[in-house]
């Protein structure tokens, strides 16, 4: 027997969506699964029709979200070492003298 889980799926997903080859495949069959009326729970059964795409639509918002954070984050840091990269044309020696 298979080892079955959400916390499997949740994984697989992940690991998926954050694998640059695969990613915008990832997010396009998510956004059909969530137009489409052929899921999990139908849509036209009440309240549990509605809560798999909501968590489906959550799980996309929160890794994309964090896809975009993590780049951002990238970004910022490649500036900051750039900017550092660069002190040693900015600094000015200056001789040190006792005061007494």
């Amino acid at each position: 027997m298979s080892n079955f889980s959400v916390q499997s799926i949740y994984n697989w997903y992940r690991n998926t969506i954050r694998n640059s080859k695969y990613r915008w495949w990832i997010i396009l069959g998510t956004l059909i699964y969530l137009l489409s009326p052929i899921d999990i729970a139908p849509d036209f059964i009440p309240i549990a029709g509605q809560i798999d795409d909501v968590l489906i639509l959550t799980l996309l918002v929160s890794e994309v979200s964090q896809l975009l954070i993590d780049s951002v984050k990238s970004r910022q840091s490649k500036n900051v070492a750039e900017n550092t990269s660069n002190t040693s044309e900015k600094t000015v020696d200056v001789d040190a003298m006792p005061v007494e």
